[in-house]
């Protein structure tokens, strides 16, 4: 297995696992499949393509015999007294390679390098409450839950609460 951060040459294969990851598990991210795909190949690609070339956000993924399985993104807060915060989104994992240890090992070089960026302080992530396996791993790597914000997100009729999560580097 190879993490590493992405680059313009991984665009493809991260909106193509992207897509994959709205369809799979909906209830984990803001943002709808339907919404993703309405605004057209070229123009997520090109959105996607400003995402990695940022100097404050990252994404980092895992590949599997040359295929991405895994991602998990990372945007610096910009405003002056939050610089010393950033989040981590995007977290996903394809089914047929969970359980493997690969989720850790993408957050793991995530937090590595944010330790790395001049200022950082703190990472801050949301996961649906539910989600058992996730807030495992957050919670062994060290985030703590400060927060529930009840009804967080509803799609089709349903509700998901999420919790809001907290690493300090320091």
């Amino acid at each position: 297995m190879e993490i590493r951060k992405l680059n313009s040459s991984d665009v493809e294969d991260y909106v193509r696992l992207r897509i994959e990851a709205l369809r799979q598990n909906p209830e984990a991210f803001a943002t709808t499949y339907e919404e993703t795909v309405s605004i057209g190949h070229g123009a997520l690609v090109q959105k996607t393509m400003e995402q990695l070339d940022s100097q404050e956000s990252f994404t980092i993924g895992a590949f599997v015999e040359e295929k991405l399985v895994g991602v998990v993104a990372f945007i610096r807060e910009q405003k002056t007294k939050m610089r010393h915060k950033g989040s981590v989104f995007a977290m996903y994992v394809t089914p047929s390679h969970r359980g493997k240890g690969i989720g850790k090992r993408l957050l793991e070089e995530l937090i590595e390098r944010a330790k790395k960026l001049n200022g950082l302080e703190q990472l801050h992530l949301t996961v649906v409450a539910k989600n058992e396996a996730a807030v495992q791993l957050y919670r062994s790597l060290g985030f703590e839950v400060y927060g529930n914000e009840r009804k967080s997100m509803k799609y089709e009729g349903q509700y998901w609460d999420e919790w809001l999560m907290v690493r300090f580097l320091t």
